[in-house]
């Protein structure tokens, strides 16, 4: 998998609004939670503290496990295709969840949620699950299984609708603030690292080189590029672009600086390279994104 999916994933999973939101979702719900890149090899709620007791004891064989990693696969693949929420159901009629998570074109990854019932379980279900795990040869604790099985959390389908419209939310807020928390450093890093992105924050609006921020950190081009990458899971380029984007997102609050000005005013050298990399990272134009903009709360900006 690209390293840069995982960087990204791990710093979003680190901000601040993200663990609030997390608790938040599984104080309410008391349902697994997790944020994954757009590839994950294993089962992404597997050995969370809200998972179900029956697949915790499938994960532990080998032909349940295949099978639930296939439904995890084409949750990611149906996920990839679209903006919406995509739920699955598995052998033993387990729902789960994958909400894309977004960052203007690109895909971020994926809230996770799910292994829940949307219907009591009952013991014609419970003898047609034990039977399709005999036929695949497995050996299982009958009396625990059962146990295990009429444990299961049961959300009807309304309120387990309701709980992924929730997580559509948070994924459409997360996908907004996205830039800004990458950009933003939030944990102990490399001094060159930080000497870097504080040599970018403060010339940004300059046309300022690879090479240039290089030699302000006292170190090869070659060295720095990839120990850049490897700390924000971005370029050089990418980074510059992403925080000039949120540069821009600040001054275009101001209805009364044309698109042009912001442009050229956050470093940028043509109105088309601006509307083309502003689009790219946040999915929108400039000018779409400031008549988005709430007008009480850019007024207000504004006047700050």
């Amino acid at each position: 998998m690209d390293n840069t999916g995982k960087v990204l994933v791990e710093k979003l999973t680190r901000s601040r609004i993200f663990k609030d939101y997390e608790q938040a979702f599984r104080s309410a719900t008391g349902l697994p939670f997790a944020l994954t890149p757009p590839e994950t090899w294993g089962l992404p709620l597997s050995g969370d503290a809200n998972e179900s007791p029956f697949c915790h004891a499938m994960a532990d064989t080998s032909k349940t496990c295949a099978a639930c990693l296939e439904i995890q696969g084409k949750l990611s693949e149906k996920g990839s295709e679209t903006a919406d929420p995509v739920t699955m159901k598995c052998f033993a009629g387990f729902c789960d969840t994958a909400v894309p998570v977004r960052l203007g074109e690109s895909l971020v990854g994926f809230l996770r949620t799910g292994q829940v019932l949307t219907e009591p379980p009952t013991e014609e279900e419970f003898d047609r699950t034990a039977q399709q795990l005999i036929r695949w040869g497995i050996d299982f604790d009958v009396k625990k299984l059962h146990d295990a099985y009429f444990a299961s959390k049961v959300i009807s389908n309304e309120q387990y609708g309701a709980m992924i419209r929730l997580l559509k939310v948070f994924a459409d807020h997360l996908s907004m603030i996205s830039n800004q928390v990458l950009v933003r450093e939030e944990n102990t890093e490399n001094p060159m690292i930080t000497r870097a992105k504080d040599y970018i924050e403060r010339n940004q609006s300059e046309d300022i080189s690879l090479a240039a921020v290089a030699r302000a950190v006292n170190t090869s081009t070659f060295y720095f590029c990839k120990m850049f990458k490897k700390a924000t899971g971005l370029t050089f380029t990418e980074y510059l672009g992403r925080v000039r984007v949120e540069k821009a997102k600040q001054l275009l609050l101001n209805p009364h600086v044309r698109v042009s000005e912001v442009a050229f005013e956050v470093g940028f050298q043509s109105l088309s390279q601006f509307n083309r990399v502003f689009k790219r990272i946040t999915g929108q134009s400039p000018t779409d994104y400031r008549e988005r903009l709430p007008k009480a709360g850019a007024a207000a900006a504004v006047r700050r």
